[in-house]
């Protein structure tokens, strides 16, 4: 059955919000983030002290799209308020692991012995810092701070060996919202 939905989400005081040509633009100072909504019969409406959704004939697709619209703008509001950190730890039980950052790249030496280093992309507007086998990332932007640490990961992945015993690599030890 097909009904009409209207979903609003408060904005915080000091953050300014713009909905224009399919972005969502929140910032608060000199601090900005925007995110792409692309979402058919569904209308974005800033206006005041809300950002409101309404679709006329909602279906269950555009409800489910409504619900995932609502939490990317709290994690907009809560990246404006503070970064989102990400806690990984390199583990090497055969070869020691270096790593080094050389622009948008994270490059990682002697994993498991080899001689080419991988790489890792870092996200825009992220920012990376090794302490020894600790990797800390921050960004105010929940997605690109994720990506990374996903890229980490990857960059370290072991194919076609034993991973009770080649347990080397880069793993997420904390993230926002708790440990994982």
């Amino acid at each position: 059955m097909k009904m009409k939905i209207n979903e609003t989400i408060e904005i915080p005081s000091g953050v300014v919000c713009e909905y224009k040509d399919g972005f969502l633009k929140g910032s608060i100072g000199q601090k900005t983030i925007s995110k792409k909504i692309d979402m058919p019969n569904v209308e974005v409406v800033v206006k005041g002290n809300q950002i409101s959704l309404s679709c006329d004939k909602t279906t269950k697709r555009e409800f489910k799209k409504i619900r995932t619209f609502g939490v990317h703008v709290n994690n907009i509001f809560k990246g404006l308020e503070g970064d989102f950190v990400y806690k990984l730890e390199s583990a090497n039980v055969h070869f020691p692991m270096t790593f080094k950052l050389e622009g948008q790249k994270l490059v990682i030496n002697n994993f498991l012995g080899e001689k080419v280093p991988r790489m890792a992309k870092i996200m825009p507007n992220v920012e990376v810092v090794v302490k020894g086998n600790q990797i800390t990332i921050s960004s105010p932007n929940k997605e690109a701070a994720g990506q990374t640490a996903a890229n980490f990961e990857k960059a370290t992945l072991i194919r076609k060996r034993d991973r009770r015993i080649f347990q080397d690599g880069i793993y997420i030890v904390e993230k926002p919202g708790g440990k994982s």
